[in-house]
């Protein structure tokens, strides 16, 4: 996630309206956004008059967050899941495929074993992640046409590209480059990378932290999900 661009090149989509809608029908009230980037989707819920807390390692993404508009009715921290307050939120939600950035087991039981402590008995984790078995990067390696922005400051276009590096056992390393097409000046270039666990996984890790119930929907439908499905959006209650 480079806050540079992110905004420009993410727009609002049917994964934005599925959370959502799923979080209307829980009558949710004090929400926990966990790698809530630079904000694109958690100010679009002040609307809706939740008590919000945003959380984001990422201190340049917050910063972005900060100054958008209504943002004042947000709690933003610079911090990661152990910053998530004992027994306080109605639901913990991760968007954006936010549960592969945890590249270990170790990592991944830590950031759920949080969520678990920081939710209210009754209260629910809701996250999403990609299908191994669907193979996304194959499609991801075809697409060789940058993506478009603009410097925020200077208003000069700029160009994102994408180079991957591909597999070592079941994590995905790639590089975003970020150059300003005014300039030929390259202004970012980030490693990413990224785990493809499959359902199976999750579910395994989620009861072993004690989540007592467990759906997964497919593809943001509000239907189960099954192996061909490209996303799982998982929703477990404590």
């Amino acid at each position: 996630m480079i806050p540079l661009v992110y905004d420009q090149i993410n727009h609002w989509g049917k994964d934005d309206e599925f959370f959502l809608s799923l979080l209307k029908r829980l009558k949710v009230e004090f929400i926990a956004d966990l790698g809530c980037g630079t904000g694109r989707w958690t100010t679009h819920l002040v609307q809706y008059g939740y008590k919000i807390t945003a959380i984001d390692p990422n201190e340049e993404a917050i910063e972005v967050a900060r100054i958008k508009d209504n943002s004042g009715n947000v709690k933003w921290i610079v911090g990661d899941s152990s910053d998530l307050q004992t027994n306080t939120y109605d639901a913990v939600v991760m968007t954006a495929n936010v549960a592969q950035v945890f590249l270990t087991d170790d990592s991944w039981k830590q950031v759920i074993t949080d969520v678990f402590r920081s939710l209210k008995i009754g209260g629910h984790f809701i996250f999403d992640t990609r299908n191994p078995l669907v193979k996304v990067w194959k499609e991801w390696e075809k697409d060789k046409t940058p993506d478009l922005a603009k410097d925020r400051i200077s208003g000069d276009p700029l160009e994102i590209y994408t180079e991957y590096e591909g597999f070592e056992g079941d994590i995905y390393t790639f590089y975003e480059i970020v150059k300003n097409t005014k300039t030929d000046k390259v202004l970012v270039h980030e490693k990413m990378q990224l785990r493809f666990r499959n359902q199976e996984e999750f579910d395994e890790s989620l009861k072993q932290i004690g989540f007592s119930k467990i759906e997964t929907y497919g593809d943001w439908e509000f239907k189960y999900a099954n192996s061909e499905n490209g996303s799982f959006i998982f929703h477990c209650v404590k």
